[in-house]
This record gives C-alpha cells, structure tokens and sequence, in this order.
C-alpha cells in the first residue's frame, strides 16, 4: 500500500473520531483553554509522525508544493464565520476578524494555485509570503478563540459544536501542519536545512 493511501486512511480514522466526539457533544464539555491545548496536541503528533514515518517525509517532499496549499482553501469556511456573526452566534473578534482573515488566505491561495507557475522566478518568494500571512492568521485566530472562550465562553460556545467543531480536533491542526510542511519544503529546497 503506497504512503498515500495511509495518509488517506489515517486523516478518514481521524475526522471520523473527531467527528463522533462533536457529534455527541463531548467536544462541547471541553473548558477553554483546552480546545488549544488539544489542537497544538494534534499538531504536535503530527510533526512526530513526520520527524519519526519516512513514508510520510517522503511523501511531503515529493507531493506538490501546491497540494499543501490547496488544503487552505478548506478556509472560506470564514465566509460561514461571517453568517453566524450576522445572526448573533458568534462575536465580532473571532468571526469577522478571523472570518476576513481566513477568507484572505483562501482567496489567495486559490490565486496561487491558478496564476503562479512552476516557471515563475519568485514562486518561493510568493510561497514564503503567502504561507507567513496565513500562518500569523490561523495563529490569532486560535489564540483569539481561547482569549474569548475564557473570557466569555457562551459567546463562542458554537465553536465547538458540530459542524464548527471540527475546526479544533481536525482542520486547524491540519492547517498548521500544512504551513509547517511548507516552510519545511522551502528551507529544503533553499539547502537552509
């Protein structure tokens, strides 16, 4: 079986669990600061897998760079932050705020992946910036998230019901990962490591 098809199984095994915890409600029992605690956990385990699988190394060197970027498109999920904003069941900071920043990021990756070519001179300079843009995003997105899960959570107590719960236990780990990888890729590239 290629390293491919054991990605695919190990990301389905683990949306399916995180999809079973917000289905019944465990993640919603969880006490901010937690949900941040358990997303860096996952992003965590992630780099073990990769620092400790070849396959998996492997694998993310060779896939295309713009596969990794192609995952960020899962960000105009910020369009839907602004719809619960608009109907009271999320606050301003967290779904406008995020909400704008994350549809940024998914608006130019989509840019990336249709304009910028294999050919193009700085291609890594646009990776390098796109990729530090998105990273600095996500990053206040999550730590906005705890900021105002602790300070009010009811406010945000959608956030970890489903369909949005899947943002902690599956997809922002994943995006972080993503951006990591990227990094990884273009130092490797560049001989930085």
């Amino acid at each position: 079986m290629s390293s491919s098809n054991y990605i695919l199984i190990i990301l389905s095994i683990w949306f399916l669990i995180a999809f079973s915890l917000g289905f019944t409600g465990r993640v919603s029992e969880i006490p901010f600061p937690f949900p941040q605690i358990i997303l860096f956990t996952l992003v965590t385990a992630q780099l073990v897998l990769f620092n400790s699988l070849k396959g998996l190394k492997s694998w993310i060197y060779k896939i295309n760079i713009k596969y990794l970027i192609a995952v960020h498109l899962s960000r105009f999920v910020g369009i839907y932050f602004l719809i619960l904003y608009s109907q009271n069941m999320l606050p301003y900071d967290f779904a406008v705020k995020g909400g704008t920043g994350d549809i940024f990021v998914a608006t130019t990756a989509l840019l990336i992946l249709v304009f910028v070519s294999s050919k193009n001179q700085i291609r890594d300079k646009i990776y390098l910036i796109w990729n530090t843009v998105g990273i600095l995003d996500i990053l206040f997105v999550v730590f906005t998230a705890g900021r105002i899960g602790m300070d009010s959570p009811q406010s945000i107590e959608n956030l970890l019901k489903l369909p949005l719960s899947l943002l902690p236990t599956f997809l922002v780990p994943i995006i972080i990962f993503t951006h990591i990888m990227i990094y990884v890729r273009l130092l490797k590239k560049n001989r930085m490591i």
